[in-house]
C-alpha cells in the first residue's frame, strides 16, 4: 500500500544526535521538509555506505530546510557505539532514531515482521507532515543521496508552484509542465 499523501503517525523515541541523546516525535517534525531513512541495522554491510553518502549531503540537506531522520531498530545506545567505532557513520551529524520498539518502522509500514529489521525505505514528509516521496529497495541495493536530493527539490518546487510538474531527469532550473487537456498525447 502507498503511504503518499499520508500524514505520519505519532512516534516518540530516543535518537543519537551530535554527541548526545535526545528524545524526537513527530512534533519536531511538524513544520519542516524530513527525510526518514530506514535501514536494517548498524553495524552492517550496505548500511554504513548509504549512510555515509547521506551524510556528505546533509549541509545542502539543511541548506534546503531538510532534516534528516535515520531510522533502525537498533537503540540509540547502538548508533553511538557504531558512530564512535566506524570511519564512515562518524561522519554523520544527522538525527539516529532509535526504534527498538518497531513502533516507527511498522508506521512507515517498512517492517520485516519476524526478523525486527527494517527495510531500506526512505521517505520525504513535507512541513504539513505528508508523505510526499516513498521508496524501497531490497536488501542488496544501496541508495543513492544526490538522487535523493534531486527528488526533494522537484517536491520542494511543486509544493511552491501548484499547477506545474517535473519531468523525467528534471534538475532545478530547468523547465517544469503545466499539465493541460492540450498537452496529452503531445509529450
Amino acid at each position: 500500500m502507498s503511504l503518499v499523501g499520508t500524514s505520519i503517525l505519532p512516534f516518540s523515541t530516543q535518537a543519537y544526535y551530535q554527541g548526545k541523546f535526545v528524545p524526537v516525535s513527530e512534533a519536531d517534525v511538524a513544520g519542516k521538509w524530513a527525510v526518514f531513512f530506514f535501514y536494517p541495522a548498524d553495524f552492517t554491510f550496505v548500511c554504513p555506505t548509504e549512510l555515509e553518502d547521506l551524510a556528505h549531503k546533509h549541509d545542502e540537506l539543511l541548506a534546503m530546510g531538510v532534516e534528516v531522520y535515520s531510522v533502525s531498530t537498533d537503540t540509540h545506545f547502538s548508533h553511538k557505539a557504531w558512530h564512535d567505532s566506524s570511519p564512515a557513520i562518524g561522519k554523520i551529524n544527522y538525527y539516529m532514531l532509535g526504534d527498538p520498539t518497531g513502533t516507527i518502522t511498522r508506521n512507515f509500514d517498512v517492517m520485516r515482521e519476524g526478523q525486527g529489521l527494517a527495510d531500506r525505505g526512505t521517505f520525504v514528509v513535507d512541513p504539513d507532515g505528508v508523505i510526499q516521496i516513498m521508496e524501497t529497495t531490497c536488501e542488496g541495493v544501496g541508495r543513492n543521496a544526490e538522487e535523493l536530493v534531486r527528488k526533494i527539490k522537484a517536491a520542494q518546487y511543486v509544493r511552491a508552484h501548484p499547477g506545474e510538474v517535473c519531468p523525467a531527469k528534471w534538475e532545478q532550473g530547468e523547465e517544469t509542465l503545466a499539465p493541460s487537456f492540450d498537452l496529452v498525447g503531445k509529450i
